[in-house]
């Protein structure tokens, strides 16, 4: 490297200055993220983190593109039928060359999570919920970054809102902070699960009423909205350099885009709105898991 000729690296994050300090700077570079599940959340925080200076990836996705992925999820026509997690690792080293990316296109496995874990300073939980195999990967995930001390992000998309749930696992503790068990893994519909981690304070109307339509025409998946996702990809960002820090990070983050961008008026209206649709959410999935049983 010549006097005249920059770092690349330095160069890449030259704006950060003032920003993001020289030290912290230091700790994205030397981290290793492991991003498990690269589509709607996960796949949102792999280029922001890359351009903030985090140079060596984990990913782990073994889903592909679809057409449907593309209202909410960085890829292009091109990527269909490619694997998420190519797709990412391929993005990271056209931002930066020198950036270093190791894939499982197998996804998130019980036999394999563990040393995936232990290879990583960070997990990004990206793990999609939508469907059993989802949760159970899910799951093994948590447990693994429990039972060695990782810190996990985990997003929710749900309408306009982001719901951020920061696990700090480096101190003693349980999967899922005993929300839920290995055995309501096993058990439980995927609804139910997801009432067991997302609290239902952060729950925005519409994502109630979506909900229940889904309910009602028998789906397991609901809609979800690219700016809602692109969210997750800003906040885990910066909780990943206070993580890598040392600092304080909150357990429960909500943005919700919705509300910050409605008149004040529409606010009060959607707020005295929910008791009523969430009432009727869980009178519908109350009846739905009596009559269906699991939904497996």
């Amino acid at each position: 490297m010549t006097a005249t000729t920059p770092d690349l690296y330095d160069e890449l994050t030259r704006r950060n200055r003032g920003f993001i300090p020289a030290a912290s700077q230091q700790r994205l570079r030397d981290a290793t993220v492991l991003v498990a599940g690269c589509g709607s959340t996960g796949g949102a925080v792999v280029e922001p983190l890359t351009r903030l200076g985090v140079q060596s990836f984990l990913l782990a996705d073994n889903g592909t593109y679809e057409l449907g992925n593309l209202n909410r999820q960085s890829a292009t026509q091109a990527d269909i039928g490619r694997n998420k997690a190519e797709v990412c690792a391929r993005r990271v080293v056209e931002i930066n060359p020198r950036a270093r990316t190791r894939v499982a296109t197998d996804g998130i496995q019980p036999g394999t999570v563990s040393a995936v874990v232990a290879a990583c300073d960070v997990v990004v939980d990206g793990v999609d919920v939508t469907e059993p195999a989802g949760w159970r990967a899910k799951y093994a995930l948590h447990a693994a970054a429990a039972a060695l001390g990782r810190p996990v992000v985990s997003g929710y998309d749900m309408a306009g809102t982001q719901y951020v749930r920061f696990h700090d696992y480096r101190r003693a503790g349980v999967p899922f902070d005993g929300a839920v068990t290995a055995a309501q893994v096993e058990s439980d519909s995927t609804w139910r699960l997801l009432r067991q981690v997302v609290p239902l304070r952060v729950v925005p109307v519409e994502m109630l009423e979506s909900a229940r339509a889904a309910v009602a025409d028998g789906e397991d998946g609901v809609s979800q909205l690219v700016y809602t996702s692109m969210l997750f990809g800003a906040l885990t960002s910066r909780m990943v350099v206070d993580v890598l820090d040392g600092r304080p990070v909150r357990r429960h983050t909500v943005v919700d885009v919705h509300a910050a961008v409605r008149p004040a008026a529409s606010s009060v209206r959607a707020r005295l709105r929910k008791p009523w649709v969430l009432a009727l959410a869980l009178r519908d999935l109350a009846v739905l898991e009596r009559t269906s049983g699991r939904r497996r």
